[in-house]
């Protein structure tokens, strides 16, 4: 009877855990688990193909789809690789930029990359 009862409380315990990792898991706009990045993603971000320096009279920058752009603004930087879902509209920079990076709004422009097929 004391197996029964440790045997029920260890598979109540394990999946109440799995429920709760479950309900801390990211999810990305169309609600998949987000993935974590892989190898080769991780290896091409390290190499920036081009700097932008973002000045107070910046309002946009213009990068290409599959460009990895190392962006700098007041002693601080972050490197962001361009291989999401083509973007028809601007976006804000604050979206992808660390916290406090840009105090202005500014508009990042995605043309398509060199590998387009258009």
């Amino acid at each position: 009877m004391k197996l029964a009862i440790s045997s029920l409380f260890a598979v109540t315990l394990s999946a109440a855990s799995l429920s709760a990792g479950a309900a801390t898991m990211r999810t990305d706009l169309l609600g998949e688990p987000v993935q974590s990045a892989p190898v080769e993603r991780t290896i091409v971000t390290a190499l920036a193909g081009r700097t932008i320096d973002i000045a107070g009279g910046t309002k946009w920058v213009n990068v290409k789809h599959g460009e990895v752009i190392r962006f700098v603004s007041n002693g601080r930087e972050f490197t962001w690789y361009f291989d999401g879902v083509s973007q028809p509209r601007p976006f804000d920079m604050a979206e992808i930029a660390p916290a406090g990076f840009v105090e202005h709004g500014v508009k990042v422009y995605v043309s398509l990359g060199d590998d387009a097929l258009i």
